[in-house]
């Protein structure tokens, strides 16, 4: 599925993204989040600013079936955030709500 970003119009083919890679408008949101561009880091390749474009579940292992919920209990799973620039193309992953982390010791 897609949703179409209310700050810029760009459509997003991917409905697991909840951040326009274009603005960094959140999904079903009208205008980008301060805190949210505060926030993303530099790209290491051009240093231009990455843009948060979601966190995905990476799944490891084999797919359990018949199990279901069950099987899914011995199987690794890793939350991702996502950040890719829009200079170079370059895509980096962080550990899951790592910036978020990082303002509330800094803050504190």
């Amino acid at each position: 599925m897609s949703w179409t970003c209310q700050n810029c119009n760009i459509t997003i083919d991917d409905d697991a993204f909840e951040v326009c890679w274009n603005c960094s408008c959140e999904k079903g949101k009208s205008k980008p989040s301060e805190e949210l561009t505060k926030l993303t880091p530099d790209c290491i390749r051009c240093q231009a600013s990455l843009t948060f474009i979601g966190t995905k579940n990476f799944h490891e292992g084999t797919r359990w079936g018949v199990l279901g919920e069950l099987g899914e209990l011995f199987v690794n799973k890793e939350n991702l955030d996502m950040y890719a620039c829009k200079s170079c193309g370059k895509v980096e992953f962080f550990i899951a709500d790592f910036n978020k982390h990082l303002t509330s010791t800094s803050s504190g």
